[in-house]
């Protein structure tokens, strides 16, 4: 018994050295990727694609039209709090760009970054070098950018965050002050220290300034149009850090943790039963309470469970929100789960458009199967326990929505 116990706890501790991505059956880092930038990189090296663009930023608006990536989603992040921190400053800001599937970002003078969505691994992580001699090098990243994209900020798997912090005029972050990662869930008053905001909104909130131990932290109005008087947006694709492309890649990079943590927890769960006992069904045990124990989580997030109010509301660049709205698809009667409010919620319709995300279809079936069921009975006319914030009217606009446009609600 002690020979056996003792066995048990070296390969507890072994396998406390590996993160659990790396672990059977998972493994990350070992496993090719197959998304969107891993098959540009391929066709590009075979000669059967040709790189379009002589300069940085034309080579970055090829990366963004290839990955399906608006240029309208542009942020600028003054804060250095990414991996090219010795580039950004205030007044050479990193640029964010997204769509549900991809995140994409560029500092002047420095490389691309991108986040692609893989139908296996979840997020990968590339940096393009745009100083190699053939003006374009696509490399995986399974290392450095999950020191901070793989902690408990991004439910402990690679993931995305959005963080909002106290930056000095140099653009380092002022620890001391605290800094706070950012959803949906979080007041306006508290997000987007570090980072340009354009348009309008009706709450005070960090953007917009630098700040010094001296400096009162309150939020305020700060309003820009453009950002021309501030940075040089000839370094840009445009001149805008909008405050819609804010708040929704707010929430989506929420969303994409949390079905990136279920798939990989359940997969590993249900190796781990197969493998202790091959005859068993992992779906009726550990595997299964997974499953539905993440489609409560999932759900909340979904419907926009717990967020922040807005106050009189957002205005921001219509080219992003006409370029977002026109990304999804309506139902018979012309209602869309992309539809804005910007008046004290995001959306008119508070179910997320992430259903219709590469990394919703890619989660395994026991899990998509848990997260429609509890979506079904949310939005059911007698529920009134899983979703209390959405009145009956909203929940059948939602429910004919899904009807008409998701193959999988019929699952």
């Amino acid at each position: 018994m002690k020979g056996w116990l003792m066995i048990l706890l070296t390969t507890q501790l072994a396998v406390g050295r590996v993160d659990l991505w790396d672990m059977p059956p998972l493994s990350y880092s070992d496993t090719p990727a197959t998304d969107a930038l891993a098959t540009i990189a391929g066709k590009l090296e075979r000669g059967e694609m040709k790189l379009e663009g002589g300069t940085a930023l034309e080579k970055l608006a090829f990366v963004l039209r290839e990955l399906k990536v608006p240029e309208s989603s542009q942020i600028l992040v003054f804060s250095k709090t990414s991996k090219q921190i010795g580039k950004i400053t205030p007044r050479n800001p990193r640029s964010l760009y997204f769509s549900e599937n991809t995140y994409v970002g560029y500092v002047p003078g420095g490389e691309i970054e991108v986040i692609a969505q893989d139908p296996v691994l979840g997020p990968v992580f590339y940096l393009i070098d745009l100083t190699d001699e053939t003006g374009f090098e696509v490399m995986r990243d399974t290392s450095d950018c999950l020191s901070c994209h793989g902690t408990t900020r991004t439910e402990n798997v690679p993931g995305l965050l959005i963080r909002s912090v106290f930056p000095d005029e140099s653009g380092h972050t002022l620890l001391h002050l605290g800094t706070t990662t950012v959803t949906h869930s979080t007041p306006i008053e508290e997000r987007w220290g570090g980072y340009f905001v354009t348009g309008e909104s009706a709450l005070p909130h960090l953007g917009n300034r630098v700040y010094t131990d001296e400096d009162s932290t309150m939020p305020m109005d700060q309003a820009f149009g453009d950002l021309s008087a501030v940075i040089d947006t000839r370094k840009y694709l445009r001149g805008t850090s909008d405050v819609v492309a804010l708040v929704v890649i707010e929430h989506q990079c929420k969303m994409h943790n949390l079905m990136t943590a279920a798939s990989m927890r359940y997969r590993r769960a249900y190796f781990l039963s197969r493998v202790i006992d091959p005859e068993s069904n992992p779906d009726e045990g550990q595997a299964g309470r997974i499953a539905d124990r993440m489609s409560e989580s999932i759900v909340d997030e979904l419907l926009f469970k717990d967020e922040a109010d807005l106050g009189d509301g957002l205005e921001g660049d219509a080219s992003f929100q006409r370029h977002f709205e026109s990304a999804y698809p309506r139902s018979k009667s012309g209602d869309s789960l992309a539809d804005f409010k910007l008046y004290r919620r995001i959306f008119k319709n508070r179910c997320s458009y992430m259903v219709y995300s590469e990394a919703f279809r890619a989660m395994p079936p026991r899990v998509r199967r848990a997260v429609l069921e509890r979506l079904r009975s949310a939005l059911s006319g007698d529920e009134e326990e899983i979703a209390p914030h959405l009145g009956n009217s909203e929940k059948e606009r939602i429910r004919e929505i899904l009807e008409d446009t998701l193959p999988e609600w019929q699952e």
